[in-house]
């Protein structure tokens, strides 16, 4: 359930409801807006009577959340949630875009193309230091001399990095480099893992996986932020259906769903989500027309000989033109997009 308190409730008065429900048996989770505090009771409360919250001074309302995700909802928070990353806002007026290769492969290649999305306008530099693949064949990622690198590039060129995180071993290790953790798709139901994420105090870009329902999805968000962390992004990168064609059907209907369902930041990935170079942009521009918080895209200085996930990598010069139609189509819809001057370039590959 929900206390919404009154406007000029004092903190003696907010702090009684709290002991309340925590007397009750309820794990309490605060949330300040803007004109009101609201406090959200999760649990199995069974002692004493709810309805005697009604009553007491300061309290607006008390209204129960239909939904079994409890604090993902707009009823415990109808504000759009704003993570601040040092001075980038994610989740508010700006579209921030999270660009780099798929894994790091060596200084070189994560120095230039750290360089290539940073003049592009992108905000954050995103690269795997350890790959989930599906054969045990395949490149598996450099571990932690990955993450050195990529952390270099990414101060080199004042971005911030986003990385994955495999299991809860690795959360402590990947936390010192990167500054948002990412739960891949097929970790978005590993739920020890996400358990532990909800103790971490850095936010965390979770994946929808790959047969996941949208409910799922709020589900997995819900144990993040059962634990106390309340940083948590989301990221549609498409799901598994029967068509061939791409190597994932990316689903833009879900950035509306989420947005109307949930006050956490919609991150859109078009290239897990289609796996063909020639349909990146066009998603991409569809999922900032549909009110996306925020991009992922996959850019290499050199696709065609990159160890993982090179067909559905960008040119950097794809990138830059991606880049320019995309502040085109944000301020149509009330939003801006990389408002830093950019160092202009060709358009070639």
């Amino acid at each position: 359930m929900v206390v919404v308190m009154r406007e000029r409730a004092t903190e003696d008065e907010i702090q009684n409801v709290v002991s309340c429900l925590v007397d009750m048996g309820y794990d309490v989770h605060r949330s300040t807006g803007a004109a009101r505090t609201v406090i959200g009771a999760v649990g199995g409360g069974r002692k004493g009577d709810p309805g005697l919250l009604e009553v007491l001074d300061g309290v607006h309302e008390v209204v129960r959340i239909t939904e079994p995700y409890k604090l993902a909802s707009r009823t415990f928070k109808p504000e759009d949630t704003v993570i601040t990353v040092d001075d980038l806002r994610i989740g508010g007026d700006e579209v921030v875009v999270m660009a780099g290769p798929c894994s790091a492969e060596s200084e070189q290649q994560v120095m230039a193309t750290a360089a290539a999305v940073k003049r592009g306008g992108a905000k954050i530099l995103r690269g795997g230091a350890f790959k989930p693949r599906s054969s045990p064949y395949s490149f598996q990622g450099l571990g932690e001399q990955g993450l050195t690198l990529l952390r270099a590039a990414a101060d080199a060129h004042d971005l911030k990095l986003v990385s994955e995180v495999m299991d809860v071993g690795q959360i402590d290790l990947v936390g010192r480099y990167a500054h948002i953790l990412q739960v891949g798709a097929r970790n978005m139901q590993n739920f020890t893992l996400l358990r532990e994420l909800g103790k971490a105090r850095q936010p965390v870009l979770l994946k929808r996986g790959i047969s996941a329902t949208i409910e799922e999805w709020l589900l997995s968000a819900e144990y993040i932020l059962a634990g106390g962390n309340t940083e948590v992004m989301l990221c549609e990168r498409g799901i598994r259906t029967f068509e061939s064609y791409t190597r994932n059907t990316l689903d833009i209907s879900a950035i509306p769903v989420v947005k109307t369902l949930s006050h956490l930041p919609v991150f859109v990935d078009p290239s897990h989500g289609t796996g063909r170079r020639d349909k990146v942009a066009a998603m991409a521009r569809a999922a900032v027309a549909a009110g996306a918080d925020g991009l992922i895209i996959e850019v290499h200085c050199d696709p065609d000989k990159a160890l993982s996930d090179g067909a559905q990598s960008l040119f950097p010069g794809q990138f830059d033109r991606l880049m320019a139609e995309l502040r085109i189509i944000a301020p149509a819809i009330g939003r801006s997009i990389c408002v830093e001057p950019v160092v202009r370039r060709g358009w070639g590959a």
